[in-house]
């Protein structure tokens, strides 16, 4: 049973880290209706800005954690602004292909900058070693900090978007766009919020899981195909889909890793098409209008 304990935690510190990461590639889809492939290049550049700023700079994890986000949610301002503005009343297709080229640019990008080498960083003394369990387990820390994060994004998510006027706004533009001009929102504003708020989401996850992972070009690619993994098993759109599916993903990945790790790289995929054949639009998808 601590076997099964252990297994169950580390699906549940996957899970949480995914949906912060997730979670922001789905309301970016909601309010903008655009499938943003360079969310896991802004994931990346986190957590090569917090590289930067603990192993170069010296500056405090605590701090970084508040900085780097920042910084990725300005560059996302000017990608906004400068490039996704001009596509947002095509098809779909237009932005996707058009967040496919910035996904290219940014890792190319990051190699020119960093290298192609892996970095590391420490979890900051604070958080570094084990805690007991009841049953003699032992858990990292950081994974409960991790956990920490994920439950905290999530209350915090909630709050926004049901008890501020922020959040009402970003539903009224989801719902409707044409609407929400007719009530003097500036959606142009809400547009450039919500994209740098999903990049900003991106980046605090890259953060989070720099002491956890390898630092290499290649982590943004890997952590995109999962997010999608996440927002097609939850339902593209869904918050709540974001955090089932996340759940879900962990599940496999922790349980998977542990009892089938022969096929364990394969099971996300047999997951998400078992999914897709019972619910095409999601386990909370409700499909979108043409």
């Amino acid at each position: 049973m601590s076997g099964l304990g252990l297994a169950l935690l580390n699906s549940l510190d996957i899970g949480l880290l995914l949906f912060i990461i997730a979670v922001g590639l789905n309301i970016i889809f909601g309010v903008l209706n655009v499938i943003n492939f360079a969310h896991g290049a802004l994931y990346m550049l986190g957590a090569y800005l917090a590289y930067t700023c603990v192993a170069v700079v010296g500056m405090p994890f605590w701090l970084t954690l508040v900085v780097a986000p920042l910084i990725v949610a300005a560059l996302a301002v000017l990608i906004d602004r400068g490039m996704l503005r001009f596509v947002y009343q095509r098809e779909i297709s237009d932005s996707l292909l058009l967040t496919f080229a910035l996904l290219l640019i940014l890792n190319e990008s990051v190699r020119l900058i960093w290298g192609t080498g892996i970095h590391i960083i420490d979890p900051p003394a604070l958080l570094q070693g084990t805690f007991e369990l009841s049953g003699g387990m032992t858990y990292p820390i950081y994974s409960a900090f991790v956990l920490a994060m994920g439950v905290l994004t999530l209350a915090g998510l909630w709050l926004l978007f049901n008890r501020t006027r922020a959040g009402k706004i970003m539903r009224a533009a989801a719902l409707d766009r044409e609407m929400a001009q007719v009530l003097c929102i500036n959606t142009k504003l809400v547009i450039t919020g919500v994209f740098a708020f999903g990049a900003w989401l991106a980046a605090v996850g890259g953060v989070v899981a720099a002491p956890m992972r390898a630092i290499d070009p290649g982590m943004g690619d890997k952590i995109i195909i999962e997010s999608f993994i996440v927002v097609v098993i939850g339902g593209l759109g869904s918050f709540p889909g974001a955090l089932l599916g996340a759940i879900v993903l962990g599940l496999i990945h922790g349980l998977g890793g542990r009892y089938l790790p022969e096929v364990n790289l394969v099971l996300p995929y047999i997951g998400m098409a078992l999914i897709l054949l019972i619910k095409p639009h999601g386990l909370m998808g409700r499909g979108r209008s043409a």
